[in-house]
């Protein structure tokens, strides 16, 4: 048996610290939310290089004395809790005591803090979990800290962040959620020199979401309040409408804290149930309040997953909640329709002015209709002839031949016409000899090695049934094709066979998309992937995006719906190899711009669509998986009308 050892103090620090800070979007969240619990409502954030070399968190909370300051920088110290039974009723952000420790152990760390009480601040760095510094600090009330270089002393942990773009994107997702968490609190984020998100601090919910998720994102919102059995949800539910195409723009807060909970998910999708299409997803940014101590937080130090105590009654809230919001607040859309009066480029002129305006009008245009000479009758005929150039004769030399093969006069059919001095004898009918000796076979022709091939078995279209199905006789059976995915699979094979030079036109009106941060961060991650499939991406800023190309197949399509599809799947695809998200990326464009089940479609399309689909048999199954046609024998319909 292998000897047990126990591990350094230094190493197991590292190990512990894993399990804290990921990346610089785990640093942030962790130190927002402790200046959130010593009662802050002013907090800045800058971050430099997406976190990774600097970040800086200012806010004006509480403070922390000179005498704590070590204290705080120690694994498990903490001022949230101080028995076993504190851990049923949490009311703070954090509580583990394990942060700060954390951090200072895989950065460079300077905390400058001041409490009410002190006259003079603290200054304290720590570097990979050993102090170096503590001194007196003028500085405000609350608290200041630095992490300069993260992971410089674990290189091997460097390895798997992610670009800058990427990191700080990952940093603006987690400031998001706090600014949505806590609207009474004023966020000001700061990346890269530039101010990205400020926000007021007014308390108020919609104020917040404003700033966070956009104007175009709140103008789709429904308020919604409901308390049942003790819990109370309040918050924004989107109109059915303006679903979306993935989960990403759900989000779900607990007693004030982000959490990924599938009950509420669940129980929203279910109450827009027969209200939205299918593969759309709602919208929501809701607040969810209960007893602390009908919930378990203490899961995964991330504190995102949590454990309810009654799983029934979440559900039931937030299900009545959104329900009962959609009978309430989506209404009709009103038609209005307002009085225009036409411009006036000029004021009225006077009585005498106006007939003048008018005289030279007319004047200007007879001079303007006049014919300057009538060219029939006054024209010369010396006149006409230098009016009227001839050509010039074309000089070929003397060694250029031209000559008229047979090949280039028109094929023309001749027509014979009997005359009278030629008359045409009619055709004699003579017996035909009766013929005793046996007639040799001739010799069979050999065949050509290039023998056209033999034309398809005819077919008859017969109909469309349902607008979704066409039906098709071919021979002794029947065919029943779903237009939907044949097209989509015709589509789709086509972007593959030219995934060099996908066909794509220009928009005369570059369409803008809003996408989470998430989905932000991803596009703006594989721009180059997306160029190859012919969707020409710019960054916009502010958590938008820019198309202004894109295949010529989707551009009547729904495109912002096809990028915000085409982004929920670079965020959850985990697979770094091209060619399968390239195929991926032609499936979704393909079913976006495929004929739609129901659509109308004129006999002549269906004959065309039969003819394509039928002169290619690879095509069996749509990308989903689906039966492109399903046969039917004859025997078998008649075998069911019992006719065999």
């Amino acid at each position: 048996m292998p000897q047990i050892n126990i591990l350094p103090k230094h190493i197991a620090e590292l190990i512990a610290a894993g399990e804290v800070v990921e990346r610089p979007a785990s640093i942030v969240k962790e130190i927002m939310e402790n200046a959130i619990d010593a009662g802050a409502d002013k907090i800045t954030l800058e971050i430099k290089r997406g976190g990774i070399t600097y970040i800086r968190i200012t806010d004006n909370g509480c403070g922390i004395d000179r005498e704590n300051i070590r204290k705080a920088f120690i694994s498990h110290a903490t001022s949230k809790i101080s028995t076993a039974d504190d851990l049923n009723a949490i009311c703070t952000l954090g509580f583990r005591g394990e942060a700060l420790a954390s951090i200072a152990a895989v950065s460079r760390v300077e905390v400058m803090t001041r409490t009410e009480q002190e006259s003079v601040g603290t200054r304290y760095c720590i570097e990979g979990g050993e102090e170096t510094v503590i001194d007196d600090a003028g500085c405000p009330k609350g608290t200041t800290l630095v992490v300069r270089d993260l992971f410089y002393n674990t290189p091997a942990r460097m390895k798997f962040l992610k670009k800058d773009v990427s990191e700080g994107n990952a940093v603006a997702s987690v400031v998001d959620r706090i600014a949505l968490s806590h609207p009474e609190v004023s966020v000001r984020f700061i990346r890269d020199s530039k101010d990205v998100l400020f926000t007021s601090g007014d308390g108020k919910l919609d104020s917040a979401i404003y700033k966070v998720l956009g104007r175009d994102f709140a103008s789709t919102l429904i308020p919604c309040d409901y308390e049942l059995e003790g819990v109370r949800v309040s918050g924004y539910i989107s109109k059915p409408f303006n679903a979306r195409p993935n989960r990403m723009m759900q989000y779900f807060f607990l007693n004030d804290r982000f959490i990924k909970t599938r009950t509420g998910m669940v129980a929203l999708e279910e109450a827009y149930k027969n209200s939205i299409m299918v593969g759309k997803f709602p919208a929501c940014v809701l607040k969810i309040q209960i007893a602390p101590g009908a919930v378990d937080v203490n899961v995964h130090p991330a504190k995102t997953e949590v454990r309810f105590a009654n799983e029934k009654m979440i559900f039931n809230a937030v299900y009545y909640c959104a329900k009962s919001a959609l009978q309430q607040g989506d209404t009709r859309v009103q038609a209005s329709f307002s009085q225009k009066v036409a411009r006036q480029f000029m004021p009225p002129p006077t009585e005498g002015k106006q007939i003048r305006i008018y005289e030279q009008q007319l004047e200007k245009i007879k001079e303007e209709t006049k014919p300057k000479q009538d060219f029939w009758t006054n024209t010369t005929s010396a006149e006409f002839k230098k009016e009227v150039e001839k050509p010039k004769p074309i000089v070929f030399n003397d060694n250029s031949k031209f000559e008229i093969e047979k090949n280039d006069e028109p094929n023309l059919i001749p027509c014979f016409k009997p005359t009278a001095q030629e008359p045409v004898p009619a055709p004699e009918t003579k017996p035909e000899p009766v013929v005793t000796a046996p007639i040799a076979e001739p010799e069979p022709v050999q065949p050509i090695a290039e023998e056209i091939q033999p034309e398809p078995e005819p077919y008859r279209v017969i109909g469309e049934a349902f607008k979704t199905y066409i039906l098709v006789e071919q021979g002794k059976k029947l065919l029943i094709i779903d237009k939907h995915a044949a097209h989509e699979r015709m589509l789709f094979e086509k972007f593959k066979a030219n995934r060099d030079g996908i066909e794509t036109q220009m928009l005369l009106a570059p369409v803008t998309v809003t996408l989470s941060k998430e989905e932000y961060s991803a596009v703006l991650d594989n721009l180059d992937l997306l160029e190859k499939a012919g969707y020409h991406v710019e960054d916009f800023g502010g958590g938008m995006v820019i198309v202004s190309e894109c295949p010529t197949a989707v551009a009547d399509a729904a495109l912002s719906e096809v990028i915000m599809e085409l982004a929920g799947y670079l965020v959850t695809s985990q697979k770094e190899l091209i060619p399968e998200k390239l195929d991926w990326i032609y499936h979704s464009t393909a079913c976006r711009a495929a004929i739609k089940a129901g659509d109308r479609t004129s006999d002549y399309e269906l004959n065309k669509f039969v003819e394509k689909l039928l002169s290619n048999p690879d095509i069996r199954y749509c990308p989903h998986g689906r039966p492109v046609l399903i046969e039917m024998s004859r025997y078998e319909i008649e075998k069911n009308f019992g006719r065999v």
